[in-house]
């Protein structure tokens, strides 16, 4: 004789065997009526119902479905910007602490930024230190000694002075352009500058000018010691300046002290001969005749 307990346990089942969406229909009545009338055509019916019920309980669980995929696929349209590198490179972890020192010394070392810094007072005497290393100073000064110049060797020598400035004016434009870093100091470009295309902090101009000027000057002409020194203590004035000014980084002077000896090489290299000069001499005063 079975146990009470295997009874109720066989029960248990059957009622959750039947309590499946398949087997519902078998736990309603008959519509037919007591008789059973409803015939096959009921019966069919019964049989569909399962199916019926089975896609009417799938339907709301592909809604949050959808939905949890619509939410996966969220995060991965988050701009780059916003996306936090769990596991830097040892590269990016340096440069970005070297851009770091850089910014905190070059703020630290802008005293004449502005009339309320704390060298304010001796901003104009920077100012005019910077003047100096200006690259329209330097053309119009060149220019002006070229016209008074009378020897062919001191007109080569200028001649090709003038096309070192200009090639590193553009030279050093082109490069801002291109990198477009502002200054540690939010200032807005001078007149002189705006002249010049000096608007953007990489790479210094006055430094890239200075230190191709000097080594021009020092590799041309013949100089005493004392001022061979203050040739190259001018240099470095002048490029310490616009840093003392708030205009550029200190990684913006070394790099354009670097550019102006690049400048300086090229010009050694295509060094124009002294007829080459006098060619576009008579050209530029419009006396040049291609038959003599």
């Amino acid at each position: 004789m079975p146990s009470s307990y295997n009874v109720r346990s066989r029960a248990r089942e059957r009622n959750s065997v039947l309590s499946r969406p398949e087997f519902i229909s078998l736990n309603q009545p008959l519509r037919g009526g007591a008789g059973g009338g409803g015939g096959p055509s009921d019966s069919r019916g019964s049989a569909r119902r399962p199916c019926q019920i089975k896609h009417q309980t799938s339907q709301p669980s592909e809604e949050p479905t959808d939905s949890g995929s619509k939410d996966r696929r969220e995060p991965s349209k988050m701009p780059e910007e916003d996306c936090m590198q769990l596991n830097p490179s040892f590269k990016g972890i340096a440069m970005n602490s070297l851009l770091a020192i850089d910014i905190c010394l070059s703020k630290r070392m802008g005293v004449c930024a502005y009339t309320s810094s704390s060298w304010g007072g001796c901003r104009s005497m920077v100012a005019l230190l910077a003047l100096t290393g200006h690259g329209i100073t330097w053309i119009i000064g060149t220019i002006v000694c070229l016209t008074r110049s009378n020897t062919l060797a001191g007109q080569e020598v200028l001649v090709n002075l003038l096309l070192a400035l200009i090639l590193d004016v553009m030279t050093v434009a082109g490069v801002q352009r291109l990198v477009k870093r502002r200054g540690p100091w939010e200032m807005t470009p001078g007149f002189m500058d705006c002249v010049a295309m000096d608007i953007y902090s990489f790479p210094a101009a006055h430094a890239s000018r200075a230190a191709m000027v000097s080594k021009f000057l020092l590799s041309h002409l013949v100089l005493a010691v004392p001022l061979r020194i203050l040739l190259v203590l001018w240099a470095l004035l002048v490029g310490m300046s616009r840093v003392l000014l708030g205009k550029h980084h200190l990684t913006d002077m070394v790099c354009g002290f670097a550019l102006g000896m690049l400048h300086f090489s090229l010009m050694e290299t295509v060094w124009l001969s002294s007829s080459t000069c006098q060619t576009l001499i008579s050209i530029s005063t419009l006396s040049w005749s291609p038959f003599f």
